[in-house]
């Protein structure tokens, strides 16, 4: 009886597979169009697609084309090519404003390009333009079930663009031991800060701004050193007010005594 079942199995599944290629090799669009149907609802968004792209430009302006679009669109994306995924279903919107599917295939094309964001080290020219079509979604249907999920898209994309700009400053300070040059770090944090004031790794650039600025001031020529120090010393104080129970305390206070200490030599001298 087992034996019966496998047998009728692979006779099954051999003729699905001929009626597929069949269909790959028939000159009938409707006949396509159904085969491709049936793999899209089966899941088999490769052996769908492959239809699809044979018959797209034979349905335009036909009944069938807008469920036949939206199906040739999400079969990209369900395939995992994004980029084209994006362009297919921007094309779906523009073209059927009206459809029922229309707020589905925005915040798919949206979510198309989330997927194309790199990781925070690299460029980040994709995650710009995600967090743009994401917004721009939520806009366009403020009220829509998929507005939490690209709200919370957008966040972690925002979180990615704030990492990469804090690790651009602290390459600085990390640097500076080398190329000396302390302002670049100061300047950097105080950029990160100003463009990130809500950012989670806020205590984090407060402290390395600090760092830079105490490096520039114990590394600095005679005739400079006062005045840095002092300034050094503000930078220690604004950082201490935010974060008094910060990780960082015992090493900055460390910092801030030696500072003290060098100062204490200037009022000696006046």
């Amino acid at each position: 009886m087992k034996k019966l079942i496998y047998i009728l199995a692979l006779a099954a599944l051999f003729s699905a597979c001929s009626e597929y290629h069949k269909a790959v090799k028939s000159t009938d669009s409707s006949e396509k169009f159904k085969m491709g149907t049936e793999m899209y609802d089966q899941g088999k968004y490769s052996k769908a697609n492959r239809l699809f792209v044979q018959i797209v430009p034979k349905y335009r302006g036909k009944p069938q084309a807008q469920r036949l679009m939206y199906m040739y669109a999400d079969s990209f994306y369900q395939m995992k090519d994004y980029y084209t995924a994006n362009y297919q279903f921007e094309r779906f919107v523009s073209a059927y404003p009206e459809s029922e599917k229309v707020e589905e295939a925005a915040f798919l094309g949206a979510k198309s390009y989330y997927f194309l964001s790199p990781i925070y080290s690299k460029d980040q020219k994709e995650t710009i333009d995600a967090i743009d079509k994401l917004q721009a979604f939520i806009n366009s249907f403020p009220d829509s079930e998929y507005s939490e999920e690209a709200n919370t898209l957008v966040k972690e994309l925002d979180y990615k663009l704030e990492q990469k700009a804090y690790e651009i400053a602290y390459q600085y300070n990390k640097t500076v031991a080398y190329t000396r040059d302390y302002q670049a770090a100061i300047s950097a944090f105080d950029n990160f800060l100003l463009d990130y004031p809500g950012s989670s790794f806020r205590e984090k650039a407060l402290f390395y701004k600090f760092d830079s600025a105490y490096k520039l001031a114990i590394n600095s020529i005679e005739s400079r050193m006062e005045e840095r120090l002092k300034s050094a010393m503000n930078h220690y104080n604004s950082f201490k007010k935010v974060y008094p129970e910060s990780e960082f305390g015992q090493q900055a206070d460390d910092m801030s005594t030696q500072i003290s200490e060098l100062l204490e030599n200037y009022k000696s001298k006046s």
